[in-house]
C-alpha cells in the first residue's frame, strides 16, 4: 500500500474532499460517518453531502466534517445543491448507485476525480431494474475508479464498464453494547420478557420489510418450529411496503412472529436473542450479519452474494427462498449446544480478520492520494 497522506505541510491548503451520501442505507451512513472522523483526524477537510435526517442520526459535524443538506432526489434544485458543494472540491467520493448518480449530474463533466463506492446493489424487477442497470453503467463508466464492498460487486462493476474497479476495504464502527452495562444478563432478560420471549428460544431478524429480504420463506420456516418445545418467538425489526402483507400472514396462520417496527437497539436486541436469522435475497457486508458475530449469536444465513465471503465459517449458510433448509438449520442449532458454541468462538476469530477503521482509512487515503497529487513529468 503506497503512503498516505497525515496532516499538510505548514500553510499549505489541505485535500478537499466531498463525501455525498443518500441517506437511505445504515451500512453506508456508519462508514461515511466513521470516513469523516478518520480522515479530518489526518487533516483531510471533509464536506457530507446528505438529507439533514442522516446528520442528526449520524452526526458528521461531530466527526468534524462539513455538513450540506442535500435530499436524496435528483431534482435539479439536489442536484445544484450538490454541484455548488463539489465547485471547489480536489476530489468527490460518492457512495451508493443513487448518490453516485446524483455526483455525475453534479459534476457534469468536469476533470475533478470521482471515487465511487458500492456498498450494496440495488433492487428492482421488470422496467425499474433495466432501469437501474442504465444508472449502473452510467456511473461507473464516469467514475475514476469504483470501490466494491465485496468481490461480486467488484465484478459487476467491470462487466457494466467501470475503467478502475478494486475491492474496499469497509470496517463499520465498533456495534454498540447493551444498554445495562453492570448487568447485561438482566438487560436481556428483562428485554426478553417485553418481547414476550420469556422460557423460549428468541429468534432475531434486522431488516426492511421487502420482498428481496427473504422475509416469506422467512414466515413458511416458522410452521416447522411450531411443533418445538417450547415454540420460538421470531422478532423481525423493520419497516417497508411488505408490513400489510406479513402481518396479515402472521395473524391469519397464527405464527409465532412479531413484527416491531424500525428500532435503535439492535446491539440490545442481538443480546437477548438466541440466534440471528438473515434470510436475504442478496446481501454486500451486511450490518447485521457483521453485528451478530461480533455479539456472539449464531447466525443462520443464505448463502448469497457477499455472506460467504464476510462470515467464513462462522455461520450455517442455508440456500435462498428455501424453506426447509432454513427450518432445518435453526431446528437444528436449537438443539445443539455445542454446535453454537462453535459457531460463536468461530464468529470471534472471523471478525478479528475484518479490516479495521483505520486500515480503511489508510486505504482511501491512499486512492485520494493516487488520483490527486501531481503526477511526474517523463
Amino acid at each position: 500500500m503506497s503512503p498516505v497522506s497525515t496532516h499538510p505541510p505548514h500553510g499549505q491548503s489541505s485535500l478537499r474532499t466531498v463525501q455525498v451520501l443518500g441517506g437511505g442505507n445504515a451500512g453506508s451512513s456508519a462508514h461515511v460517518r466513521s470516513l469523516a472522523s478518520g480522515l479530518v483526524a489526518r487533516g483531510v477537510r471533509v464536506t457530507v453531502c446528505a438529507p439533514a435526517e442522516a446528520d442528526r442520526l449520524y452526526d458528521f459535524t461531530g466527526a468534524g466534517a462539513e455538513h450540506v443538506h442535500v435530499p436524496r432526489s435528483s431534482d435539479p434544485a439536489s442536484v445544484a445543491a450538490l454541484r455548488e458543494a463539489c465547485r471547489d472540491a480536489d476530489l468527490v467520493h460518492a457512495h451508493g448507485l443513487h448518490a453516485s448518480f446524483r455526483a455525475v449530474l453534479a459534476l457534469g463533466g468536469r476533470r475533478t476525480p470521482l471515487v465511487v463506492t458500492w456498498h450494496n446493489r440495488a433492487h428492482a424487477e421488470g422496467a425499474r431494474a433495466h432501469l437501474l442497470r442504465l444508472l449502473e453503467r452510467r456511473v461507473v463508466k464516469a467514475a475514476t475508479v469504483v470501490l466494491g464492498t465485496t468481490s461480486d460487486l467488484v465484478d459487476r462493476a467491470r462487466g457494466s464498464g467501470a475503467r478502475d474497479a478494486r475491492l474496499a476495504a469497509v470496517a463499520l464502527p465498533p456495534p454498540p453494547r447493551p444498554a445495562e452495562q453492570d448487568d447485561p444478563e438482566r438487560a436481556g432478560s428483562k428485554l426478553r420478557a417485553e418481547l414476550g420471549a420469556t422460557g423460549r428460544p428468541l429468534l432475531m431478524a434486522v431488516g426492511s420489510l421487502e420482498r428481496h429480504r427473504g422475509y416469506r420463506t422467512l414466515l413458511d420456516a416458522v410452521h416447522a418450529w411450531r411443533r418445538l418445545d417450547p415454540v420460538p418467538l421470531v422478532v423481525i425489526a423493520g419497516e417497508g411496503p411488505l408490513r400489510g402483507v406479513l402481518q396479515r400472514r402472521i395473524e391469519d396462520e397464527e405464527l409465532p412472529v412479531r413484527l416491531i417496527g424500525r428500532r435503535d437497539d439492535v446491539g440490545d436486541l442481538l443480546a437477548a436473542a438466541d440466534l440471528a436469522l438473515l434470510p436475504s435475497g442478496w446481501e454486500s457486508r451486511s450490518v447485521f450479519a457483521q453485528a451478530a458475530l461480533h455479539a456472539r449469536v449464531p447466525l443462520v444465513a443464505t448463502r448469497v452474494g457477499g455472506i460467504p465471503e464476510l462470515v467464513g465459517e462462522a455461520a450455517e449458510l442455508v440456500p435462498y427462498g428455501n424453506a426447509k433448509a432454513l427450518a432445518d438449520a435453526v431446528t437444528a442449532l436449537l438443539a445443539d449446544p455445542a454446535r453454537c458454541e462453535l459457531l460463536k468462538d468461530n464468529g470471534t476469530r472471523q471478525a478479528a480478520t475484518w479490516p479495521t477503521e483505520d486500515e480503511t482509512v489508510a486505504q482511501v487515503l491512499s486512492v485520494y492520494d493516487e488520483l490527486t497529487q501531481p503526477r511526474p513529468l517523463l
